[in-house]
């Protein structure tokens, strides 16, 4: 039995952050009822890839959960979705503020209907604060929570993330609150608000670069493929490709040395500790450069593998995607034809599940309206449902 076989969790988002929020609980066993508007999410049009007429944009964060397309603006969809509150343990909600008691979805009414209620807010900004009012897109996270200013070349522009990091960071961060709530209600037998919101999400995952800024009163620097701190901790060009190299500790870096059969730069004083390499980072670089290019990347990998220096290819997507590590974890997965990434949560006694492949809009309308006692046909004539 999945860990979270028994939980119900309404879900009321869209995009990214709320619905990868909701699929990870959906991945862990719970029942997840995604409420989509008559036009559905947006993500439901973004593309393409198409497939079987889906999006591979949506299908990424909606398995394992059910669609039931509904008006929440009708009084006639009211009786469905209080039933729904009732029933559940978690509501999910990325509206922009006041977008969600505009809708008559707000904490304090679906509290008032089942005080259990686990309600989880997403938000760009949080629900409270200056800036509240303010709709929240990744990319524009990316660029004020400081994450472009240290992304791409050192002499170039600042680049953002490739996948939209801030919006899934602040759905996994979503997620770890809703089941903190959970057990919390197990004591106290009361749901609460959690508040949760890009900006800060993103702010947090700076990491060692924020609380370096914090020590040192400095902007952080962009760095391209290297570290800030750790050198050689960067990406190399071989004579056919390019490879990386993440050598964190002394160490490592005298196997590396040894590896690669130069043992004087490590008994050489300017590369002698991990704070001489950064401050000789350019000398030491150039000279690692010029001997990676003497030989195909997969040369230096094998040295490094044999001396258990970390070191990788630059894999493209489709080769990560058919990476044989990949297939042995069963991160690839097809669910009714939809190829998909696995979930990566493998719990020895609860293993994740997979459910529903991710549904067509309004695919479980009527099936949901009967669970809760309600004629589907008397709902869609009076235009709460399709």
């Amino acid at each position: 039995m999945a860990a979270l076989t028994g939980i119900t969790v309404l879900d009321l988002s869209r995009v990214l952050a709320g619905p990868w929020c909701a699929m990870m609980l959906g991945d862990l066993g719970a029942d997840v009822i995604k409420l989509e508007s008559f036009d559905g999410d947006d993500t439901r049009g973004l593309g393409p890839p198409f497939l079987h007429g889906m999006s591979a944009y949506f299908a990424c964060c909606n398995r394992n959960k059910r669609s039931v397309a509904m008006d929440l603006r009708s009084p006639a969809a009211r009786p469905l979705l209080e039933a729904l509150v009732r029933r559940a343990d978690v509501l999910v909600e990325n509206y922009r503020t006041g977008g969600a008691q505009a809708l008559g979805v707000g904490y304090e009414a679906m509290a008032a209907i089942n005080p259990r209620l686990v309600y989880c807010s997403i938000s760009g900004y949080g629900r409270d604060g200056p800036q509240a009012a303010r709709p929240g897109y990744d990319f524009v996270i990316q660029a004020e929570a400081g994450l472009m200013a240290i992304t791409g070349p050192a002499d170039g522009e600042p680049s953002k993330v490739g996948v939209a990091v801030a919006d899934l960071a602040t759905g996994q961060n979503a997620a770890t609150a809703i089941l903190a709530a959970l057990l919390q209600r197990a004591g106290t037998g009361l749901g609460q608000r959690i508040d949760v919101s890009l900006f800060d999400t993103q702010l947090a995952w700076l990491a060692n670069i924020g609380s370096s800024a914090l020590f040192s009163g400095e902007a952080a620097k962009r760095h391209g493929n290297a570290h800030a701190s750790i050198v050689p901790y960067e990406a190399f060009r071989a004579s056919d490709q390019a490879f990386v190299l993440a050598v964190a500790s002394e160490k490592l870096w005298a196997l590396a040395c040894a590896a690669i059969n130069r043992t004087d730069l490590a008994d050489d004083p300017r590369y002698a500790s991990n704070a001489a390499r950064v401050q000789n980072r350019v000398a030491l670089c150039a000279e690692l450069a010029a001997l990676f290019a003497t030989a195909p990347a997969a040369h230096w990998l094998a040295l490094f593998d044999a001396a258990g220096v970390p070191a990788g290819p630059i894999n493209s997507v489709t080769q990560a995607l058919a990476h044989p590590v990949a297939a042995a974890r069963g991160m690839r997965i097809e669910m009714d034809g939809i190829p998909m990434v696995g979930s990566p949560l493998n719990l020895s006694a609860s293993p994740h599940c997979l459910q529903h492949a991710p549904p067509t809009l309004g695919q479980h309308s009527d099936a949901i309206a009967r669970e809760c006692g309600l004629d589907p046909d008397a709902l869609r004539a009076a235009g709460a449902l399709r």
